[in-house]
């Protein structure tokens, strides 16, 4: 069982693969002749990198801040995944991952996959965006569903050749010693409770894993329209909305890998890889300021669809595997309470992100 509880879904190697290949193919794929006019009023090339250099120092540490506050919860007891307050917490994170879903990422990739830059056919003459985003959803509905089907399997397996038989030593009276393998009431019990316990840890880490990388693809873009930017009365409000954005969304992806209960060596490189995400970005967006074009059909198509799939991913996390599971709890259910306080501070997470959509 331990073995199979050290293998989250999406091992790490394969995710950091893919996101490499992702960071590497992005600009060239969104760099292309532009179709449209760009704005060119206001832009100023040495403020905006002034400010684009504060946004990567101020995003690197808040991320680190947000994403590492629930971690913690081994060193604060009243932060433990089994208290109260956590609850309470991870509703007000699965507030934040929500309104970033439909307030943040699904609009820009309505905005981007309608365009008038694009052609009429087919980009205005279906929502593309909204299939996107659905067929997103039932993609992670798919994963989420056949990788915690999978490691029940394999862990069934495994622990057949390694059940415990209570042997019955009886002489019949010839010098033969017959040996009965029974399995008691008791030890039956135990085995469905570990399997039960090992079952709800294997699909925290599920979880926490798709959650991240739904996170990372629309942090990798904001992070590059960010860093492409010339003009610094764009950037500054986006700054300081970023930060809290960063910190926010931090908070919801530490709550889920606190209650995965990963080795410190898979937390630190999971927080690490989330705290570098939009500043990564940032520097690439930099580094693609003469080539990169907002407008350009490449980037909008790219960027719309990646964003949608991400709205997808982060609405469904949000609902089913963050909200669902934690207020349909029978621990939430009988206390009228902790309902209370979960609900404010739901709402009190999905407004506050949501207010953040005027500046960014």
């Amino acid at each position: 069982m331990n073995k199979l509880l050290d293998q989250p879904y999406l091992h790490s190697g394969v995710q950091k693969s893919l996101f490499l290949a992702f960071l590497i193919l992005l600009p060239t794929i969104v760099s292309g002749e532009c179709t449209c006019d760009a704005e060119e009023g206001g832009h100023n090339k040495s403020k905006a990198r002034m400010y684009k250099l504060i946004a990567i120092a101020t995003i690197l540490v808040a991320g680190a801040i947000g994403v590492c506050l629930p971690v913690l919860s081994k060193t604060i007891p009243s932060l433990s995944p089994d208290s109260d307050l956590f609850f309470v917490i991870k509703a007000f994170a699965a507030g934040v991952i929500l309104a970033t879903g439909f307030i943040h990422v699904l609009p820009d990739a309505f905005d981007h996959l309608t365009s008038p830059c694009l052609n009429a056919n087919p980009w205005q003459n279906f929502p593309f965006t909204g299939f996107v985003a659905m067929v997103s959803a039932m993609g992670t509905l798919m994963v989420d569903t056949y990788a915690t089907s999978y490691y029940k399997k394999s862990h069934l397996n495994k622990a057949r050749p390694d059940e415990e038989m209570v042997v019955d030593g009886h002489d019949d009276g010839h010098g033969h010693v017959h040996a009965y393998a029974t399995h008691g009431h008791a030890h039956g019990s135990i085995l469905s409770e570990g399997d039960s316990d090992s079952s709800e840890l294997l699909r925290h880490r599920v979880i926490s894993q798709v959650l991240e990388l739904g996170i990372i693809v629309h942090s990798v873009i904001i992070g590059i329209s960010l860093g492409a930017s010339q003009t610094p009365k764009t950037i500054r409000p986006l700054v300081a909305a970023l930060t809290f954005h960063q910190f926010f969304e931090g908070m919801g992806l530490g709550g889920c890998i606190a209650q995965a209960k990963f080795k410190s060596r898979a937390v630190v490189i999971m927080a690490v890889f989330f705290s570098l995400t939009t500043p990564i970005g940032i520097v690439i967006g930099i580094g693609i300021t003469n080539i990169y074009k907002e407008n350009s059909p490449n980037a909008l198509i790219v960027e719309g669809v990646l964003n949608a799939a991400s709205a997808g991913i982060l609405i469904y996390m949000a609902l089913v595997d963050l909200l669902s599971a934690d207020f349909m709890n029978p621990r939430m259910q009988n206390n009228e309470k902790l309902q209370l306080h979960a609900n404010v501070s739901l709402l009190f997470g999905a407004g506050l992100m949501s207010l953040l959509a005027k500046w960014a």
